[in-house]
């Protein structure tokens, strides 16, 4: 019986085609496939495991090649030059938490489209296609099916120094986190030798900090047009070395999207609720939440500095709007007014404040 249900699962290219498949085919088969009008050709999706990355290669929605390889240097660039041929519209594959940054890098350097995509779309995506199982294989097949379908749009990569010094944000807030847990643990404690051991490892964590500040300060000035920029967004009321950091490294389509675009990435676009008649409270939800918070956090400043966007705040407050709401107004007009200065290089004082929100 074991043996009947393991080939029952294995994938079947030659019964990729067909009309739609009932719930039982489907298991059976392994490859769930719909008529469909697409005009792609040829797409590639890629599952990004630890150890290793499953290639699907679909033309015309037809699986033409499926393997696995190692996720070493290597490999990767012997798998880029495989794809070659195929010339594939895209690639996609999902964001993974960096085990990713690896495959995008040796994929775009030969030149290929590759899409990073939020896992939680693909997965809706494969359910809503029949795709209740999950395996690397079939992973692989659903991204590569999703491009086909969904046409995602190419978006260009972060540069390499660019990446790098996302990454090391990313480890100075780490250790921030690290050194609030134990602050909050040493006063939750009373026995001397457990303090002692907290403040050493408080004191420690501090002085890692302060050498990784300097040494980000130190990055951005050996680059002029990074220094330049940075210069630039600290005209702005409310933003500092660190949140300039974090928009430098975390959001680099800044001045290049419209409003609109810019504030859905930054995670400061309200999305409607209604139904009917009914009318629900819009939310912001989604984007990117490291720039999310370096933006909140600035306008906690903003709110307390002379201008328009303190008038802004307050006006909103007087006219009953709660006041993180009048907060999160306040982030996404200073969002707008950075893409602004950024597009014009033109500083604060001479930007055109009364950006409407």
């Amino acid at each position: 019986m074991s043996r009947i249900c393991a080939a029952s699962l294995r994938w079947k290219p030659e019964q990729s085609q067909g009309p739609v498949l009932s719930r039982a085919r489907i298991y059976k088969e392994g490859n769930p496939t719909v008529q469909t009008n697409s005009n792609a050709k040829s797409w590639v999706g890629i599952d990004v495991s630890k150890d290793w990355v499953d290639i699907v290669v679909l033309l015309e929605e037809r699986r033409v090649m499926q393997r696995r390889c190692q996720r070493s240097p290597q490999e990767l660039e012997q798998l880029a030059q495989e794809l070659l041929p195929y010339a594939p519209q895209g690639v996609v594959l999902e964001a993974t938490g960096g085990l990713e940054t690896a495959v995008i890098t040796s994929l775009a350097a030969a030149g290929l489209a590759v899409m990073r995509i939020n896992p939680k779309r693909v997965r809706d995506f494969a359910r809503a296609h029949g795709l209740l199982a999950k395996t690397d294989a079939l992973d692989a097949y659903a991204l590569a099916l999703f491009g086909a379908r969904m046409q995602p749009a190419v978006r260009a990569f972060p540069e390499a120094e660019r990446q790098q010094l996302a990454a090391w944000l990313m480890r100075q807030q780490q250790l921030i986190l690290q050194r609030a847990g134990e602050r909050t643990r040493l006063h939750q404690v009373s026995e001397p030798k457990l303090r002692k051991s907290l403040e050493r490892v408080i004191d420690f964590l501090g002085k890692e900090l302060a050498r990784l500040e300097q040494q980000l300060q130190g990055w951005i000035q050996k680059s002029a047009t990074w220094k330049q920029q940075e210069t630039l967004l600290r005209t702005a009321p409310g933003v500092g070395p660190k949140t300039a950091l974090v928009l430098l490294a975390q959001l680099p389509e800044l001045g290049q999207l419209n409003r609109h675009q810019i504030a859905s990435l930054a995670g400061l676009a309200p999305f409607a609720c209604d139904s009917g008649h009914w009318r629900g409270r819009r939310r912001i939800r989604a984007g990117r939440s490291g720039v999310r918070a370096a933006l909140y956090m600035a306008s906690w400043t903003v709110v307390r500095t002379p201008g328009s966007l303190k008038l802004f705040y307050h006006r909103l407050v007087a006219t009953g709007k709660p006041k993180q709401l009048a907060l999160i107004a306040v982030a996404r007009k200073l969002l707008l007014a950075l893409n602004e200065m950024v597009r014009s290089n033109t500083p604060w004082r001479s930007a055109a404040e009364p950006i409407s929100a």
